[in-house]
């Protein structure tokens, strides 16, 4: 039985849809670091391990692994971080509503707030260019963003990952991310695309969040940030 493309997403998304954001290095590859820290190996030999090692440029430099099950440590490297995740993949998900707050597709002029908001409140890794992935949408408030909501990767046709959800403290529990996130998926699904997400597995509320909104548990994942020994 051939492995379903979502068991591991960075390798699939770097070897297919998104191969053009992709730097390779012998049996391992890294997205662009422009767009964010990710890299995967082709399998846990010798070799591609190896390979992975490589794709770190220097002390400063991190990457980060989103596997199905712990990957071997490749010689060079140490863990920084390890965090259980889980995947969520939303079959029927929830249409946006008539009395959802209007949300703005964001564009250039808006990278400067995002970013700070991205890095304010960590949705996840964060990058010059991440905001180039595909479609993002924001609510603002008094002229601010003050919330926003986009895209990531397609590791596969049929595939999309909802990422970036992130409000700023003061404006939680109003209703924003539910609203952002049903305007993303709904992009998704004129596409006639699968929304699938990822979250941190001590993150309960997040996951009651997401379920609300259709998506269900697919399966458990491990998420490791690595940088030079």
């Amino acid at each position: 039985m051939s492995a379903h493309p979502l068991d591991r997403p960075v390798w699939n998304m770097l070897g297919g849809r998104q191969a053009s954001l992709s730097v390779a290095s012998g049996g391992a590859v890294r997205i662009d670091p422009g767009y964010g820290p990710f890299a995967a190996a082709r399998d846990t030999g010798e070799e591609a391990q190896a390979a992975l090692a490589t794709l770190l440029s220097g002390p400063d430099d991190q990457i980060w692994l989103v596997e199905n099950r712990e990957w071997p440590v490749p010689p060079g490297t140490r863990v920084v971080k390890k965090a259980a995740l889980v995947q969520m993949v939303a079959a029927s998900p929830a249409p946006v509503r008539a009395d959802d707050e209007p949300a703005v597709l964001l564009g250039d002029g808006d990278v400067a707030q995002m970013s700070e908001l991205a890095l304010a409140t960590q949705p996840g890794p964060w990058s010059t260019n991440t905001q180039s992935y595909g479609a993002y949408y924001g609510i603002r408030r008094d002229g601010r963003l003050a919330a926003m909501a986009g895209e990531r990767m397609r590791p596969a046709p049929g595939f999309s990952e909802v990422s970036g959800v992130c409000t700023w403290p003061d404006y939680r529990g109003q209703g924003m991310a539910a609203t952002l996130i049903r305007r993303v998926m709904a992009g998704f699904t004129a596409r006639g695309e699968t929304p699938f997400l990822h979250s941190y597995a001590a993150n309960e509320g997040a996951i009651r969040l997401y379920q609300s909104l259709g998506f269900e548990i697919r399966g458990e994942m491990m998420a490791m940030v690595l940088e030079r020994a």
